[in-house]
């Protein structure tokens, strides 16, 4: 007998009611990065494609799934591609069996540290994009970075 072509397809499981998919989780997440790193409020986002900033909640916490139109409005709001989405997603969360346990202690651990994803990053980069002189920006990025330790010429 033939096999079906279907057959060697991954087996993803049903999550149990109340678990968000961790990719769901995920792609909030970095809709609330960029959000926040751009300085639009969850209120004003929500107006921009017709939600209330209840909505953006959700999908920011993963309870709700961003459908693709509507991922792709996000995208072209927050001038990014669609793939920013998606970056940056711990390993093992590109397998079936990573989805079905959801994220692990050390993929949620290697969120909560990334300095990316902290508030007080977001103000920085906001605060050092104020600056409207670029010589003094430039100046600001050496001084930051002979403070932290890193070459001034990177």
């Amino acid at each position: 007998m033939a096999k079906s072509k279907g057959q060697d397809l991954p087996q993803y499981d049903k999550l149990p009611p109340g678990v968000s998919n961790p990719v769901d989780t995920h792609v909030g997440h970095r809709l609330r990065q960029r959000r926040a790193l751009l300085g639009i409020s969850q209120e004003k986002l929500g107006e921009a494609v017709g939600l209330t900033f209840q909505q953006i909640q959700k999908y920011e916490r993963g309870s709700n799934r961003i459908g693709a139109s509507r991922l792709h409005q996000f995208s072209c709001i927050l001038d990014v591609p669609v793939s920013f989405f998606f970056e940056d997603m711990p390993e093992d969360l590109k397998t079936p069996k990573g989805q079905r346990s959801g994220l692990s202690d050390g993929a949620q651990d290697a969120i909560d540290r990334d300095p990316m994803t902290r508030r007080e990053t977001l103000e920085l980069v906001r605060a050092y994009y104020r600056i409207a002189d670029p010589v003094v920006r430039k100046r600001l990025l050496d001084l930051a970075r002979s403070v932290g330790g890193a070459d001034a010429e990177a």
